[in-house]
């Protein structure tokens, strides 16, 4: 399955897409057909999950889980080790793929699929420490004379719901961290992107994932919500808007949830900053997949004695980034998911101009690519400033309190990421301490994720955290086993008066 849907990417054939039920690759249902947003024609199709086929994956995924449950994690480990030379071998291929179906880059895609390997060797060592504790339960009374123990054990059945901005990738993260865990895992792949979804599935069991560890289904918010719904799914690890995630955590009802949701990310440059590196960054990290990330550079707050020169920088910067086919090797950015995506970026450009803003660059569209859109000192309830722009566009705006600008940042309803560009190791202290996100980038924009290290926000960014080692911890469950009369510690209450 996997070489069919590369050899058809490269060959500019419609990529035709199979779901993976009860492991099988074949599905019935009606066709759901992608339009490349270059191409601007359908470049995969792949059948729409029926009911019959949710019943069917839902079926046998208790059974599944039991399955996989007994597999030991050593083996767990050397599937997953395999899994990420299996992709770093395909690197090229996989990334056209991206390139083709979502209009990603190929030096991002490139980027992606390295992530891709490096996410499943961390998840290979993470489940070779899946671990338990000896827990002290001799220090008080009522445990003297007992041991006891506990154990990580899988939750059973987890649902993975990922996002098209980094289908690869997340999708790494969330089915590699349930299978190290040792769970059977339903994948729902985004429409965007099931081409690539299917890809990394394929990928996988060509490098020896049990067929029961995965089944994956296509289809739009119907799908995914009678699978979130399922009595049969015990976790769901979910990467969306807020308002999606809203909606997943109503359907799911009382089930362990890992939302990672979206953002309106602030980088703050301080007056001792080095103003060209932070230009510098923030325009790379800014319109990076064209800015179609949760944590892309979408506020940036600058030292009024410093704007004029960052904002001089940063244009200088802008200015260098080349617009164009995503299957160019020098093409920084591409097109975005769709038109209307696009058209969003035009369109909140033209309302903060409306509002007392300069649009510097950009501000403009052809089809489903924005141009890389400066919006220079925006008002605060303009649109760019107030919502996740998702789009490829960076507002840049004056501060002149280093108090009153974290306060600014922390006006947003989103805690994703933030950055900080600054010597000053005390500003660094505050900034971690107050403002309200998962993680603070300093000398770096918001727009750094390091995949093994925890990734996650507050307020509508969500709740958990990604990355392998913190992923394992929502896809299992702790159990406790209390041994009474029965001791390693010491069980005597006090020792003899007497001498020996």
């Amino acid at each position: 399955m996997l070489q069919d849907l590369l050899k058809a990417a490269d060959h500019d054939a419609v990529v035709d897409v199979l779901p993976f039920v009860a492991g099988s690759w074949g599905g019935a249902g009606p066709p759901l057909e992608r339009t490349g947003p270059h191409r601007r024609r359908v470049v995969s199709r792949a059948p729409t999950a029926t009911p019959a086929e949710i019943g069917t994956a839902l079926t046998r995924s208790r059974p599944y889980a039991t399955q996989v449950a007994a597999l030991a994690p050593a083996a767990r480990a050397d599937i997953l080790e395999r899994g990420s030379r299996n992709a770093a071998a395909h690197r090229e291929p996989l990334a056209r793929l991206l390139a083709v179906e979502l209009g990603k880059p190929l030096k991002d895609g490139r980027t992606e699929i390295d992530r891709v390997a490096a996410t499943l060797a961390v998840c290979a060592a993470e489940a070779r420490r899946v671990d338990g504790e000896n827990l002290p339960v001799a220090g008080w009374d009522s445990g003297v004379g007992s041991t006891a123990l506990t154990y990580r054990a899988p939750a059973g059945v987890a649902l993975a719901i990922t996002p098209f901005n980094a289908p690869a990738n997340l999708l790494a993260h969330k089915l590699g961290a349930s299978f190290a865990a040792g769970n059977t895992t339903l994948v729902k792949a985004p429409p965007q992107a099931p081409a690539v979804s299917a890809a990394v599935v394929a990928l996988l069991l060509d490098s020896g994932l049990p067929h029961q560890a995965v089944q994956l289904l296509h289809g739009h918010g119907d799908t995914g919500a009678a699978l979130c719904a399922a009595d049969e799914v015990s976790v769901i690890s979910f990467t969306g808007s807020a308002a999606t995630g809203a909606a997943v955590a109503r359907a799911a009802g009382a089930k362990r949830l890992a939302l990672e949701l979206g953002g309106n990310a602030a980088t703050v440059v301080c007056e001792d900053a080095d103003i060209g590196a932070a230009a510098a960054v923030c325009a790379r990290t800014g319109y990076s997949n064209s800015g179609q990330s949760c944590v892309s550079v979408q506020r940036v707050y600058v030292h009024r004695s410093r704007y004029d020169a960052f904002l001089d920088a940063f244009t200088a910067a802008v200015d260098t980034l080349v617009v164009g086919d995503p299957l160019e090797e020098g093409t920084d950015i591409g097109a975005m998911v769709d038109e209307e995506a696009a058209e969003r970026v035009v369109r909140w450009a033209k309302e903060a101009a409306g509002l007392g803003a300069t649009v510097v660059r950009g501000g403009t569209r052809d089809g489903a690519t924005a141009a890389p859109t400066i919006v220079a000192d925006p008002p605060p309830h303009a649109s760019v400033v107030v919502h996740e722009v998702f789009g490829a566009l960076v507002a840049v705006l004056p501060y002149d309190d280093f108090d009153t600008v974290l306060d600014t940042c922390n006006t947003s309803r989103y805690g994703l990421q933030a950055g900080l560009f600054t010597q000053d190791i005390s500003r660094v202290v505050t900034a971690w301490r107050r403002l309200q996100v998962g993680g603070l980038i300093v000398n770096g924009s918001s727009n750094l994720r390091l995949d093994h290290v925890p990734f996650g926000g507050v307020k509508d960014s969500g709740f958990g955290r990604e990355a392998p080692r913190w992923l394992i911890d929502d896809y299992t469950v702790v159990k406790t086993l209390v041994l009474r009369g029965l001791s390693v510690w010491g069980t005597r209450r006090e020792l003899s008066k007497e001498n020996p």
